[in-house]
């Protein structure tokens, strides 16, 4: 069986969306929690692994290894049906198709309720596992080493970083929403979450909980860099996931739609 075409992909996206829309607020309050525990889990998933690399092969290369056990994180999320600040660009906005302008105030309750949600639970989780003990030696130490260089970056390269984010997990949103295979949504969230890792990339909720953990850690982070880099990733990723994929996804699907009826 072949890819779907663009079309076929939006059509579910917009099914997918327009039920997104309905759901209570109860719903979007803990869809956004479980998403904000498995992102959690995947930070801690790679300070464990890169912790226990260090020592034999060197922080680039167990940096590396760790990038790609945090894509789990993003597998757990698909496949427990939570969801990130970022999956709430192109899928909703495709559920407003054909409906009433009020639809927009919904689209507003999950641009508001999502992150701070995602965030919430993430902290908790958080303030769990920095408890002394409770990962092994040394994964308290990855955290803060990538949380110090996140502080250290420039803010217009975590703006940049940003805007790229948003696009490569609104990107994703769009392959698993084509997808009605489990395995290959499974495969495409793990790559995209390990791309984020690696690269380091600014996702405003994957960042704001790797800045609050490493603070519980003991890095000497401002709660200001916190509350201002939040800000700005999240401008960033909205500019990358809403104004050059989703026009853009969009824009390809209706124009096949148009081609193929003519």
């Amino acid at each position: 069986m072949g890819a779907p075409e663009p079309e076929e992909i939006y059509a579910r996206t917009r099914e997918e969306g327009a039920r997104r829309l309905e759901r209570p607020l109860l719903e979007v309050i803990s869809t956004a929690f479980a998403a904000g525990f498995d992102i959690l889990a995947g930070v801690a998933l790679l300070a464990v692994t890169a912790a226990a690399l260090e020592q034999h092969f060197g922080k680039d290369a167990a940096h590396f290894v760790g990038a790609i056990a945090f894509g789990v994180g993003f597998v757990f999320i698909i496949v427990g049906r939570g969801e990130l600040f970022t999956e709430n660009f192109l899928v909703p906005i495709a559920g407003l198709h054909g409906r009433e302008k009020r639809a927009w105030w919904k689209i507003g309750e999950l641009w508001t309720v999502s992150p701070v949600c995602n965030i919430a639970a993430g902290a908790l989780l958080a303030v769990i596992l920095t408890v002394h003990g409770v990962l092994p030696e040394g994964a308290g130490r990855v955290v803060v080493d990538t949380g110090q260089k996140i502080h250290a970056n420039h803010p217009l390269a975590l703006f940049m970083s940003a805007i790229f984010a948003g696009a490569l997990i609104t990107s994703m949103t769009w392959f698993v929403e084509g997808q009605e295979s489990v395995m290959v949504r499974v495969v495409v969230a793990w790559i995209c979450g390990a791309f984020l890792a690696v690269a380091s990339l600014n996702h405003v909720i994957v960042v704001t909980i790797e800045l609050i953990f490493a603070i519980r850690f003991g890095a000497h982070i401002p709660w200001i860099f916190v509350l201002g880099n939040f800000g700005l990733a999240a401008a960033g990723n909205m500019l990358g996931g809403i104004g050059i994929v989703t026009v853009n996804r969009f824009t390809q699907a209706l124009s096949g739609g148009a081609n193929a009826s003519a």
